[in-house]
């Protein structure tokens, strides 16, 4: 037996050469791999991509674009009830181990080898070496690079640092990195005010953001919230009676329909694209934040105003049926399903929800939405629809099970059947004095139509374009006191050097002489026709680009008078401001400065002072013309404004085109011009009886209902320059006897019109005319 401890010792001898041939071929292979290592020392300056934000005024978040949402938040203003959580699920001996925790490697091994549920061991460290440097393939020798990385970031970064890195780096589902971003995403509010049971819910994230998703998956969500409760509780990081409120808690989540974000996506793309064009891809990874002039109370009161002014057209409207149908399956389940396919395709928009009709009658609907809620729209609410749910109703327009319907909500809280409108709309509103845009909406709904109205839809202004003509008669002796005659004019092909034209007023009917005060407070056609051709039409092309218009828009031909030519709603507002300000061109402006991710200023504009400006018009001009416009808001077409708003410093005109295709109404306060627009993006009448008073008015009344809540009534002072004589202002020069008394008084001459017309000018008019026309 003596061979017996020699072969002990010669395999004693072995297995220690093996294991030191193991480990020098371990060493090797480290010693071979550690130079491939990835530089992990800008680790220590963690500068990850950060999306473009884009800020109202006051920093209300009105857009955020790029590939990811991340908020870069200091460890130091992470809650420790969401370190705690994230240690409790991921890493509970994260500050103990030295990266790689051993006994849990072990403990993982074993439950592997025993072929009971997987299980992980990577710490918080190795994570981060995985998710910054390393692909996720389950390999060997990715296995070998993560430890070695993990071992170079331990060694380099202090605890702390590695867990600011991991908080603000890993993906939680929703495009959001990091959890300041995912509470955002998927609680709507800042992670400093985060819940216990809120950081268990995120905290379940990291393992699998899809599996886990509170909006897409609750059940299984809920679930592992649950067991983190459990295991932050086992850890000591809460109490039980922290345990028991955290697993009663109900949680709010964020969808669209909730969503608390201010209504700014047109304001938001522009200053994209503004940006864009300044720092290019790289806008999208910076971090930058852009802070626009947009005051967010204001945005959300035209987004309003305007959505409401378009959905109560489209109540006047013919029903134009359901947007689809579908067959209903009798098995619940599948009917469900069925449901949940179709309204997946034909979202809620807003206020205006999409629901599936499950029983229809004339007398009553029940619809099912899309988060599975049964509602009814009986009486009223029928009414927009009656045509849809008559027994004799054409197939493609009937109301019946299967069909896909909207309704809205109304102010008592019933449910009213409604329609996606197919009209469009435009409001924007700027500071008269500085020029910084308050509020802009391009549209009734930015995902359903991205056509900016407000800076691209270039339209017929129709009579509120008239105030340019009457500014601009001014200065060529007319004062508004001046007897102007409202009666039909007619210009032959003769004329014309075309075809003949006869303009009528907007009512048909002619009231004879009046001051051209009331001409524009009852918007008679034949008022601003008679002062254009009485100061050319070139004159009056020369003064509207004073105001920002551009001539090539505005042909020079009499029919200018009647807002021929072609403007966007954005130039209106600065039009209109220089009537508001004392004569003074302005130009919107929107982004009021540009910081990094840490807060630093990159750029920043400040206007110049008012009185700094191009003086565009004589600011006594500004006065004049402002005094008939305050006229129109008061006793004119536009009454109904004084009337509602009850205050005296409104000024506007409203604004129709021929066949009724765009509705206008410009306006401001003196601190405030707005203008609004409604129309087809392809241009078709809007009904006979619909005008800028009817449409436009009401969206710009409801405006600035909230927009000048609390502001004081402005008192405008008489500039140098101007004299009242009679009730009404003149220049100096023209108070007494000068300037022009009267238009179109004069006796004609017959007219070969036909029996019945108007005489037609007389002949040294008729070449004047002629003249003015082929210029």
């Amino acid at each position: 037996m003596h061979w017996l401890p020699r072969s002990i010792f010669w395999l004693f001898g072995l297995a220690l050469a093996g294991a030191l041939a193991v480990l020098l071929a371990v060493a090797v292979a480290l010693a071979m791999a550690y130079p491939n290592l990835p530089d992990v020392s800008e680790l220590a300056d963690y500068r990850p991509k950060l999306p473009l934000r884009i800020y109202s005024s006051e920093g209300a978040l009105l857009g955020e674009f790029g590939e990811e949402r991340r908020t870069l938040t200091p460890i130091k203003e992470i809650p420790k009830v969401m370190t705690d959580a994230v240690l409790a699920i991921e890493d509970t001996r994260f500050f103990e181990h030295g990266g790689v925790d051993y006994k849990g490697m072990l403990r993982a091994a074993l439950a592997n080898l025993g072929k009971v549920k997987s299980q992980g061991a990577s710490t918080i460290t190795m994570q981060v070496a995985r998710n910054v440097y390393l692909s996720s393939e389950k390999t060997y020798t990715r296995k070998i690079y993560e430890i070695l990385l993990t071992f170079k970031l331990e060694h380099l970064l202090t605890k702390e640092q590695i867990l600011e890195i991991y908080m603000n780096q890993i993906f939680l589902g929703n495009r959001a990195y990091g959890f300041a971003a995912a509470c955002e995403a998927y609680f709507g509010h800042p992670l400093k005010d985060i819940t216990v049971a809120e950081a268990a819910m995120l905290a379940g994230l990291p393992k699998a953001p899809s599996a886990y998703n509170p909006i897409s998956n609750p059940k299984r969500a809920r679930i592992r919230q649950l067991y983190i409760i459990d295991r932050m509780e086992e850890n000591g990081f809460i109490t039980a009676e922290q345990a028991k409120q955290a697993r009663e808690e109900p949680l709010k989540l964020r969808t669209t329909s909730n969503s608390t974000r201010v209504h700014a996506e047109y304001v938001a793309e522009m200053a994209r694209q503004l940006i864009f064009a300044q720092y290019g891809g790289e806008a999208y990874t910076r971090g930058l934040n852009v802070y626009t002039t947009l005051n967010a109370g204001e945005q959300e009161a035209a987004y309003k105003a305007l959505r409401d002014g378009i959905m109560n057209y489209e109540r006047r409207q013919k029903y134009r049926g359901p947007e689809k149908f579908i067959n209903l399956p009798s098995n619940a389940q599948e009917r469900e399903d069925a449901i949940d396919d179709v309204l997946a395709n034909h979202p809620d928009n807003g206020d205006v929800i999409a629901a599936v009709v499950l029983e229809a009658s004339p007398r009553k609907i029940v619809a099912s939405r899309a988060d599975g809620e049964h509602f009814e729209i009986t009486g009223e609410g029928l009414r927009p629809a009656e045509s849809g749910l008559s027994p004799k109703a054409p197939p493609n327009t009937k109301i019946r099970p299967g069909a896909v319907i909207r309704a809205v909500k109304t102010a008592k809280g019933s449910w009213e059947i409604t329609q996606l409108p197919e009209v469009e709309g435009a409001f924007v509103a700027m500071s008269t004095e500085t020029g910084a845009i308050r509020a802009l909406v391009g549209g009734f709904d930015f995902e359903k139509n991205k056509f900016n109205h407000v800076t691209q839809a270039w339209r017929q202004p129709g009579s509120s374009f008239k105030p340019f003509i009457y500014s601009a008669s001014l200065e060529h002796g007319f004062s508004p006191a001046t007897m102007i005659n409202d009666a039909p004019i007619f210009f032959s092909a003769a004329t014309t050097g075309g075809q003949p034209w006869e303009p009528k007023n907007y009512d048909g009917t002619y009231a004879g002489p009046m001051t051209m005060r009331t001409g524009l407070n009852k918007s008679k056609n034949m008022i601003s026709i008679r002062l254009l051709q009485a100061i050319g039409p070139k004159a009056g092309q020369e003064w509207a680009t004073r105001f920002g218009f551009e001539a090539a828009k505005q042909p020079a031909y009499l029919t200018m008078a009647l807002g021929a030519g072609s403007v966007t709603p954005l130039q209106m507002a600065g039009a209109y401001s220089v009537f508001a300000n004392g004569g003074h061109r302005i130009n919107p402006w929107l982004i009021a400065r540009v910081t990094d991710h840490k807060g630093r200023v990159l750029s920043e504009f400040t206007p110049p002072p008012v009185s700094q400006l191009p003086q565009a018009i004589p600011a006594r001009n500004a006065f004049v013309t402002g005094t008939m416009l305050n006229d129109v808001a008061r006793v004119g077409t536009a009454a109904r404004a004084q009337a509602t708003l009850k205050r005296p410093d409104l000024y506007g005109k409203t604004g129709t085109t021929n066949d009724s295709v765009d509705a206008w109404f410009a306006g401001y306060q003196p601190s405030l011009a707005a203008v609004s627009w409604i129309g087809y993006d392809t241009p078709r009448n809007l009904g006979s009886r619909e005008t800028g008073g009817g449409l436009s008015l009401p969206i710009w009344i409801s405006f600035m209902q909230h927009a000048l809540k609390g502001v004081p009534v402005a008192e405008v002072q008489a500039p140098p320059g101007v004299v009242s004589m009679g009730g009404d202002w003149y220049y100096e020069e023209n108070a007494r006897g000068g300037g022009v008394p009267s238009l179109g008084m004069e006796s004609a001459a017959p007219s070969d019109a036909g029996p019945g017309a108007t005489p037609a000018p007389a002949a040294e008019e008729r070449s004047r005319i002629l003249d003015l026309f082929r210029n």
